[in-house]
């Protein structure tokens, strides 16, 4: 597939690095204020904002975070602490087993790193729950090192500006990666900003539904723009579930409820079986948060993870 990315010689080393400038100068005047930006934030911050950022909105995130980091500022701190104690403090996130993950992390920098998160994105790939996004972020972001990361804004803009096409289509690890590679500055902290930017951008004005091209940075080389903005065919997004009476609103309740209990009390069997008229759903669901290591059982009823 030919692509209009910037060819690999010194007249597409120019264009690439007018590009990543133009960024650069629009997110260092436009960046939201957002606290794991702050300089003296560290890396433990930086991880688990990282954690708590996926598939949720910011502004659900801050309040969390700063609880969080309040009540366990270092990864020593968690690890001392009950895995189900990091569920209780998840409260709305969403996707609770990030907490578990979370804990499990935090257990293993306390165990294998003597308490410091390592700055390697192969030692964080293997740490619970870090995939290849999060050991990129935090090696960029918390440790200035050089390397590309990609998440969704980053793909959509990419896709948008530099290929023509209004849809990134499927992922590709090796694929998106090698297009961010080709735009990335060779300097560090250029890079670092230039990884920052692009995601913002793609945040806040190239956004999947209403892009605001009139305000964007680099509307005047913008490979969509300029063919008139193509529906290029990406593929259709999966219409997600009724949140309203499904096994989710049941798994919620009921974490809710356990959340409530004080420390590692049990919660009756009958406490539980009152949050859900449909018995056959909440056994299902309550099976689900078992398996998960979300919810123990107990000789009369149920309690978060000791």
């Amino acid at each position: 597939m030919t692509t209009n990315a910037p060819p690999a010689d010194s007249a597409g080393a120019t264009a690439t690095s007018d590009y990543a400038r133009t960024l650069i100068e629009w997110f260092e005047g436009s960046a939201r204020d957002l606290p794991w930006r702050a300089p003296e934030f560290g890396a433990w911050g930086i991880l688990v904002s990282e954690f708590m950022l996926q598939q949720t909105p910011v502004a659900r995130v801050i309040p969390r975070l700063e609880e969080w980091l309040e009540r366990w500022p270092t990864p020593e701190a968690l690890a001392a602490d009950s895995p189900g104690e990091a569920v209780r403090a998840w409260q709305s996130l969403g996707y609770p087993r990030r907490a578990l993950w979370l804990h499990a992390c935090a257990v293993a920098i306390t165990e294998e790193h003597g308490g410091v998160v390592p700055s390697d994105v192969a030692a964080l790939r293997e740490l619970p729950g870090i995939g290849d996004y999060t050991s990129r972020a935090v090696a960029v972001f918390a440790y200035g090192d050089r390397h590309p990361v990609v998440d969704t804004n980053t793909r959509r803009v990419i896709a948008r500006s530099i290929e023509g096409r209004d849809d990134a289509g499927p992922p590709s690890a090796r694929r998106d990666l090698e297009a961010m590679e080709r735009l990335l500055p060779h300097d560090e902290h250029d890079a670092r900003l230039f990884n920052a930017a692009i995601m913002e951008l793609g945040a806040v004005v190239c956004t999947a539904r209403r892009p605001e091209c009139d305000i964007c940075p680099i509307r005047a080389s913008c490979a969509w723009l300029r063919a008139g903005f193509p529906a290029t065919g990406g593929p259709r997004k999966k219409v997600q579930k009724k949140f309203e009476g499904s096994d989710r609103q049941v798994r919620g309740l009921v974490l809710a409820l356990l959340r409530a209990s004080e420390g590692a009390q049990s919660v009756p069997i009958g406490a539980v079986d009152a949050v859900w008229h449909d018995s056959v759903q909440l056994e299902r669901a309550v099976d689900g948060l078992v398996r998960d290591g979300l919810l123990a059982r107990t000789p009369d009823g149920f309690a978060l993870p000791s």
